[in-house]
């Protein structure tokens, strides 16, 4: 198996497969994963033939969120360098969502922090019974501000002002309740599920689908401008650096509680 933080491949149908590919780590994405999902992104757009992407997590978990010890360097990083990491994320979020053909996310174990904002990204959610999802920011003293319109677009702001504040997790009946997972089947029949859904949209026009997102998003949140994009990475890159995001990372790598200074 290669060892790449994303692997991709595409069949005689022309589906793709995309795996997201640090399993011993659950999959927590860091600068070489985001580069990785980019370059995926890139190599199958250049394929004409591209009729769906499955979007995958080797291993235990889907994707359980940023690589925190990660995060902890970038912090520490000039604010050019902050932002061109928070620009690359949004990128990577931004370019999911608006890809012109379907793409459909098989989700097992743990599914926290831009885990979630992949996945809203997505056209279609499949999770497995068990699944666990948290839109887990705030915990860490940093903001989910690049994945906050996916997700707001997935479960409605309601549901976002609960969860992306309390960063509690909930199973994947809850995920499927509030709209951010579309269908539960047992872990054993993911992969089955998946298919039956991707054989579904082969069915139906390359042309009539791309055109149906593109007109989907014109009234979504997800479909900002390039100016709103901007501020996004601007906010979620400042946020790292603050004191705040500092003593809640600290109290990560420190296994600890964070002592949050008062307002």
């Amino acid at each position: 198996m290669s060892s790449a933080p994303v692997v991709h491949s595409i069949d005689a149908r022309g589906v793709a497969t995309v795996a997201l590919n640090r399993p011993e780590v659950g999959n927590a994405y860091n600068g070489a994963m985001i580069d990785g999902l980019l370059a995926a992104m890139d190599a199958l757009s250049a394929r004409p033939e591209l009729r769906a992407v499955l979007l995958t997590g080797n291993g235990r978990h889907f994707q359980v969120g940023a690589d925190l010890a990660w995060v902890r360097a970038v912090a520490r990083a000039s604010a050019a360098e902050s932002i061109a990491v928070s620009r690359a994320t949004a990128e990577a979020i931004d370019r999911l969502n608006r890809l012109p053909v379907p793409t459909v996310a098989l989700v097992q174990g743990g599914c926290f922090g831009g885990g979630t904002g992949m996945v809203a990204a997505c056209d279609v959610v499949i999770a497995a019974e068990g699944a666990t999802f948290s839109i887990s920011e705030v915990r860490w003293g940093l903001t989910a501000a690049i994945i906050i319109p996916q997700l707001a677009d997935a479960i409605s702001v309601r549901q976002l002002r609960r969860y992306a504040l309390t960063a509690e997790r909930f199973g994947a009946a809850e995920a499927q309740r509030i709209g951010l997972v579309h269908q539960v089947v047992p872990p054993a029949g993911l992969a089955a599920a998946g298919e039956e859904m991707v054989a579904r949209l082969l069915e139906n026009g390359p042309a009539a689908m791309a055109e149906t997102k593109t007109v989907a998003l014109r009234s979504a949140w997800g479909g900002f401008d390039r100016a709103t994009f901007d501020a996004l990475v601007a906010d979620h890159a400042a946020r790292r650096q603050t004191a705040e995001a500092a003593e809640g990372l600290a109290s990560f790598a420190e296994k600890r509680a964070a002592r949050w200074e008062r307002r």
